[in-house]
């Protein structure tokens, strides 16, 4: 018994990392945290700008004010007010000093390094006097302007909102990214486990099946997702090898009943003539029998291949344009000569061209199928002129091949059953044939995409074979 092959134990987590599912989920997650830390960057970034911007628009316009002081009081008023400012504004810093660097007035505890720097826009880390005499190291912004007389005047202003700022981005930013993890790694197991559920559901069904529960079908759950329709189609291909399992067990066995009887006879025929042939005639005789006999079977193995290769599929890479019209008047003169000895009116309908694409082939020999059919089983009961009519006419998107006569018919409980291989009604064991004609007509349609009826003709039967026509191939309407 053939068994699942082993694939290694792994645990329940260690399945669960090795699904698609969550690794895909991971990959967004990824590309969402690099997005994330990208939009906070740029957030933090635009913020300092911004704080930047507003720091050195209020620098400046503090810078303008006390050069407007010392306009109008020279360097005297420009010292009280920037003693008094050092006093009222928090957060600005100010330093006023003469050419040779000693300070007039301010609130820098060590001013000298910055006096040594270039007029314009610096940012340094410096000592601020505070109120109780302490220095503390802030970053600032500043700028240095000269005023007359060489004189020089620095005004800043420290920079902790921006630090302040930078923290809260930095703390909310690192909890965002937190969250979007925690976020991420319960939504890839969840998403992980939901998808993982039904795929173990199909792998223990599919193993069943290997094991050798033919009957097991995967589970559809009704919710219409890709795994229902995985599986419905799995189970619709598991349902057609179960019938042609069967299909090949019937023939098996068909073929041990059918055909044992005629190998039986022929080789009883054998015997027979081997023991009681006295001339050469007579042995002559009993080899034609034999051939006769032999030529029945082959022409059951013939029958048998034909239906096995429509059934494998293989045909379709041979198929061409053809035109159905010209199938049914081949078919028909085909059979014109045999008609007429049995006097039968064999008519063909739907001459107008019909193009389509099929095998040649396949199709003349399903039709010729259903023709040697008719004329083998199609004797009316009265002394009515016996009638045979072929046609090939378009119905829809289909074309369709009717074979009809009027005949004793097949009752509608028989009409499916019939189609099987080596089924035969009672009434036609006296003619010659194998009942395989009609499994090669039905297996012909399943190829080429179309369905295969018996319908009643009133009286009568009418075969017809549907197959599909090429899109815009249409010669005429029959």
């Amino acid at each position: 018994m053939t068994t699942v092959p082993p694939v290694g134990e792994i645990t329940g987590f260690g399945k669960l990392i090795r699904t698609t599912a969550f690794r895909l989920v991971a990959i967004y997650l990824l590309i969402f945290f690099l997005f994330a830390g990208f939009l906070l960057g740029y957030i933090a970034f635009n913020a300092r700008q911004l704080v930047n911007s507003q720091v050195s628009e209020t620098i400046e316009t503090e810078v303008n004010s006390l050069a407007e002081q010392y306009r109008l009081g020279g360097p005297r008023r420009l010292a009280g007010a920037i003693e008094r400012r050092s006093r009222q504004a928090r957060g600005f810093y100010y330093v006023l000093a003469d050419p040779q660097g000693a300070v007039l007035a301010g609130n820098v505890g060590d001013a000298k390094p910055l006096l040594q720097m270039q007029p314009g826009w610096h940012f340094v880390m410096f000592a601020r006097s505070s109120e109780e005499g302490q220095e503390d190291r802030v970053p600032s912004r500043m700028r240095l302007y000269l005023l007359p007389n060489n004189l020089r005047l620095i005004v800043g202003h420290d920079l902790e909102e921006q630090v302040r700022l930078r923290a809260v981005i930095r703390r909310a930013g690192g909890l965002s990214l937190l969250l979007v993890l925690f976020l991420g790694g319960v939504g890839a197991w969840v998403v992980s486990r939901r998808v993982l559920r039904p795929v173990d559901n199909i792998t223990a069904s599919v193993g069943r099946i290997v094991s050798g529960n033919l009957d097991e079908r995967l589970p559809v759950r009704g919710v219409n997702d890709e795994f229902d329709r995985l599986a419905s189609h799995i189970n619709h291909m598991l349902n057609r090898i179960g019938e042609l399992m069967a299909g090949m067990r019937e023939v098996s066995d068909n073929i041990a009943h059918d055909l044992r009887t005629p190998l039986t006879r022929l080789r009883a025929a054998s015997e027979e003539a081997l023991r009681t042939a006295k001339s050469p005639e007579e042995l002559r005789a009993a080899l034609e029998r034999t051939i006769e006999e032999s030529d029945q079977l082959i022409r059951v193995f013939n029958a048998l291949l034909m239906i096995a290769r429509a059934e494998a599929g293989n045909a379709p890479a041979a198929f061409a344009d053809i035109d159905a019209a010209q199938i049914v008047a081949d078919v028909a003169e085909l059979y014109e000569p045999v008609a007429e000895d049995d006097s039968i009116d064999l008519t063909t309908g739907g001459r107008a061209a019909v193009s389509m694409r099929g095998s040649r082939e396949l199709i003349s020999q399903a039709l010729a199928n259903l023709v040697d059919n008719a004329i083998k089983y199609g004797q009316p009961g009265s002394d009515s002129k016996r009638r045979i009519d072929i046609s090939a006419r378009v119905n829809g998107t289909d074309v369709d091949f009717a074979v009809a006569d009027n005949g004793p018919g097949i009752p509608a409980s028989e009409r499916e059953r019939v189609i099987d291989r080596f089924v035969r009604l009672e009434k036609s064991r006296g003619q010659p044939g194998s009942g395989l004609g009609l499994s090669l007509v039905a297996a012909v349609a399943r190829l080429h995409g179309g369905k295969f009826t018996l319908q009643d003709n009133a009286p009568g039967v009418r075969a017809v074979l549907s197959l599909p026509l090429k899109q815009g191939k249409v010669g005429a309407n029959a």
